[in-house]
């Protein structure tokens, strides 16, 4: 059941969407076989898990470090993911002793990325969004995880940008201003729809934008955390809130 924060006066001119684990499913578990597939490729010495945690530990600092929020200008040079996750498998092998393809491995990252299982509430919801609204996605990606798996929907979709294509990461606000311009509205007349409090509602809230929380896992809002205009526990939920506006 959707829970509306602040009640918006008008529907939205666009909608614009996140990818990862708000169209499609991103589970670590996947992942995690995933690794098992590089390990068996590359006669690695490690078993799945005890790889990934050893390389999620610089993915995350590289997710931590990529964005200086408060000034972006003083954000680190931009790298792709398939660049920072190879250099992330780098450090690994390096740590470990192991002469390896980190290249390569980095790689299988972004094919995976492009493999994704889509929720089943996804295409309804779009469907249904499609001739009403504008509808854009912007994900941090990249162009080959991204727009494959995009393709697969059969969706025709008014505006699509990616973290690779701007070379900007969400919660920046040069990244919703690049999807704002491609759909061509303001900041008022756009909703934004992810499932990262920080990424996505932070991002968005901080640019003006009305946003859209997909609550997929009955998670609570905490005190240090940006607030959604909405918040939603289904994509199909979506095109009824808006229809209701000024009823």
């Amino acid at each position: 059941m959707a829970t509306l924060n602040s009640s918006p006066e008008t529907a939205p001119k666009a909608v614009a969407f996140d990818c990862y684990r708000t169209l499609f499913s991103n589970d670590h578990d996947d992942w995690r076989v995933m690794f098992g597939k590089i390990i068996k490729e590359q006669g690695l010495p490690f078993d799945q898990n005890e790889l990934w945690d050893k390389w999620r530990k610089y993915e995350l600092q590289f997710r931590a470090n990529r964005t200086v929020l408060e000034d972006t200008s003083q954000s680190p040079p931009f790298m792709s993911y398939e660049q920072a996750w190879s250099g992330c498998f780098a450090q690994v092998f390096e740590d470990e002793g192991v002469e390896a393809d980190a290249a390569l491995a980095g790689l299988r990252c972004v094919e995976h990325l492009s493999r994704r299982p889509v929720f089943q509430d996804t295409i309804p919801a779009l469907q249904a969004l499609i001739g009403k609204v504008k509808v854009g996605v912007f994900s941090n990606a990249d162009d080959n995880s991204l727009r494959p798996l995009l393709k697969s929907t059969g969706i025709r979709f008014d505006a699509v940008a990616s973290s690779e294509s701007t070379k900007v990461y969400k919660p920046a606000p040069e990244a919703f201003q690049a999807i704002l311009g491609m759909l061509g509205t303001e900041p008022e007349q756009t909703w934004y729809v992810g499932d990262h409090l920080y990424d996505d509602v932070e991002g968005g809230n901080g640019m003006g934008l009305t946003t859209v929380w997909i609550n997929r896992t009955g998670a609570r809002v905490g005190p240090d955390d940006a607030v959604p205009s909405i918040e939603i526990n289904d994509l199909r939920e979506l095109p009824q809130i808006i229809s209701s506006i000024g009823k």
